[in-house]
């Protein structure tokens, strides 16, 4: 029996994952990860940290970050509570679908979670108050390497279910570059 299913999403390397619940009148359980599930989809990926954010507020907006290399950094991202859409960016020089994003909506009662390869640029934007998400990474956070995109860059056209004028931004995202003023650090033939 199936304890994952595995989805490839719009762009080549991101990929839903999807876990089965077992319940019963106490409630349910199910695993999230496995790396041998994983490796055989695919994602051989070695994660090395947990990450978890609350947004107390609906229509906050998280990102778009990535790490730049060495320390770049693929991710598995899930909701604990609340729900997100939940959006990644191809920004890999000479790839197909450079500058293309794609999005899923992740909740709480859904039990999917997004792989977030290297090379791609991810946010989130809460749907529900008091949404906390959880992501594993496969480096450590490093302030030298950390990046990103504006969030809004028109030229993304990406659907946000926030406008930029009602959307909670912190400062530092709020000033991050369009993708067309981005010193871009990775490349479609380099990132695995």
């Amino acid at each position: 029996m199936n304890k994952f299913s595995f989805e490839p999403l719009g762009l080549p390397g991101p990929i839903l994952v999807k876990s089965r619940r077992l319940g019963d009148a106490r409630g349910y359980f199910m695993e999230t990860y496995s790396a041998e599930s994983f490796r055989r989809a695919g994602i051989d990926t070695a994660f090395v940290q947990d990450n978890q954010s609350l947004s107390v507020q609906k229509g906050v907006v998280r990102g778009l970050h990535f790490q730049r290399p060495p320390t770049a950094q693929a991710k598995l991202v899930r909701v604990l509570k609340g729900a997100i859409a939940d959006v990644v960016v191809d920004i890999r020089v000479g790839s197909p679908s450079y500058g293309c994003s794609c999005m899923v909506i992740l909740d709480a009662a859904n039990a999917g979670q997004l792989f977030v390869p290297r090379g791609f640029a991810h946010g989130f934007c809460t749907l529900e108050p008091d949404t906390e998400v959880a992501y594993k990474v496969d480096n450590p956070y490093s302030a030298e390497d950390d990046g990103g995109i504006f969030w809004a860059d028109p030229a993304l056209a990406i659907d946000w279910p926030v406008t930029p004028v009602d959307a909670i931004v912190s400062p530092k995202d709020a000033a991050l570059p369009l993708l067309g003023e981005l010193s871009n650090p990775f490349h479609f033939e380099e990132v695995f």
